[in-house]
């Protein structure tokens, strides 16, 4: 059998905002491969999380590549914003 390579990418949704700088360096210290970012509308999913100003900033702060998931209604209308503000990965 074939061995397929693991890669490690924590997600941000768990993270305290208030420290979320120190938190997503942390990660890269300590070997993530990716950052998720789970972007969520209120209308797929119940809940409402992050815009592309949070991925822009998260280009600012780290080089780990940020796979990004969009969990909204009608997610072709945000792939170009989303890659535009930096999402290395975009899982729709």
């Amino acid at each position: 059998m074939k061995t397929q390579p693991v890669y490690i990418a924590p997600s941000i949704l768990s993270a305290d905002l208030l420290r979320l700088e120190e938190q997503v360096k942390a990660l890269a210290r300590n070997g993530a491969d990716y950052i998720h970012v789970d972007v969520m509308d209120g209308h797929f999913v119940p809940n409402l999380t992050f815009g592309p100003n949070m991925v822009k900033t998260l280009k600012r702060i780290t080089s780990v590549p940020l796979d990004v998931h969009l969990m909204i209604s009608n997610p072709d209308l945000y792939i170009e914003a989303y890659a535009k503000a930096g999402a290395d990965i975009l899982t729709v």
